[in-house]
């Protein structure tokens, strides 16, 4: 399920406030900063971003 158009558009990544982009991985919905020296993934949940440090997935 896509985000609706203007919610990413006002989405920041909560650890570097860097615009977050709408990516899907093996049918794994998340969001990733785009900040270059953070790289976080939060997941999407039932079309629901989990905007938490705690949750978001690292870099490889």
């Amino acid at each position: 399920m896509p985000l609706e158009a203007g919610l990413l558009e006002i989405l920041a990544c909560p650890a570097c406030h860097a615009p977050l982009s709408d990516e899907t991985a093996a049918d794994t919905p998340e969001l990733i900063c785009t900040g270059r020296d953070c790289g976080l993934g939060y997941p999407v949940r039932d079309g629901i971003p989990v905007l938490l440090v705690d949750e978001a997935r690292r870099p490889a």
